[in-house]
């Protein structure tokens, strides 16, 4: 979803950055195809990667010199390197910086809200009534913290039959609307299983994805006329 957003905000011809705080599992530069490692700055400093639309871009996994070897640190550490991709990381002259972090509310949620002036949070949940109780803490969490909630994300939503065309509930009826009811937010998107996404995620061409829901989602936020 990270990826998707700012592609998205890309296509308008904004600056966008993506720092990857999924430190444990960092996604991010395989969907991009971004390998290799950052430069160092020459007056100090890490060189974030950017991608081929422009996309600046920081990741753990493009500081290791094996990109499938695994992190094993403790709290402490994971959240130091992410104050790290804060601080430390020469970004551009970025319009919208989108953070992507693990799912929960441990360390690395707890670091971003008290280490980066964040606008706001886009919490993404998937349809089974089970997921409600996570939203309930990650919405509860950005209160106490006073981090406003830009809205919900519902992914794997549904699967479209390519045959006849029928939505099939694979994971269940969706509980979006009660969740976005009780909490009195709005729902952004409803994003589909689709297999063409997989691929080009697996290929690292995840920037020639159109998603018509995020584009009008992005379009309502930044008060665009759509027709």
């Amino acid at each position: 979803v990270s990826s998707l957003l700012a592609t998205e905000l890309r296509r308008r011809e904004l600056s966008v950055g993506i720092l990857d705080a999924d430190i444990t599992g960092p996604s991010i530069p395989k969907a991009f195809g971004l390998r290799g490692n950052c430069e160092a700055a020459p007056l100090g400093g890490i060189m974030p990667m950017t991608t081929k639309t422009g996309i600046e871009v920081i990741s753990l996994n493009l500081l290791l010199e094996d990109a499938s070897a695994p992190v094993v640190w403790r709290g402490p550490v994971i959240a130091g390197t992410v104050k790290q991709f804060w601080t430390d990381v020469i970004w551009g002259d970025i319009d919208c910086m989108y953070i992507d972090m693990p799912p929960g509310t441990g360390d690395i949620p707890l670091t971003v809200f008290q280490s980066i002036p964040v606008d706001g949070i886009i919490i993404v949940t998937s349809p089974q009534d089970l997921v409600s109780m996570i939203v309930d803490k990650a919405e509860n969490m950005a209160e106490k913290m006073d981090i406003p909630v830009i809205g919900l994300v519902e992914n794997y939503s549904y699967f479209r039959c390519p045959d006849c065309g029928k939505e099939h509930h694979i994971f269940g009826e969706s509980s979006i609307a009660s969740i976005a009811e009780k909490h009195g937010l709005p729902v952004l998107a409803r994003l589909p299983i689709d297999p063409h996404l997989a691929e080009l995620c697996d290929a690292g061409r995840v920037d020639e994805y159109e998603t018509t829901a995020l584009d009008k989602a992005l379009s309502e936020l930044l008060g665009e006329k759509t027709e």
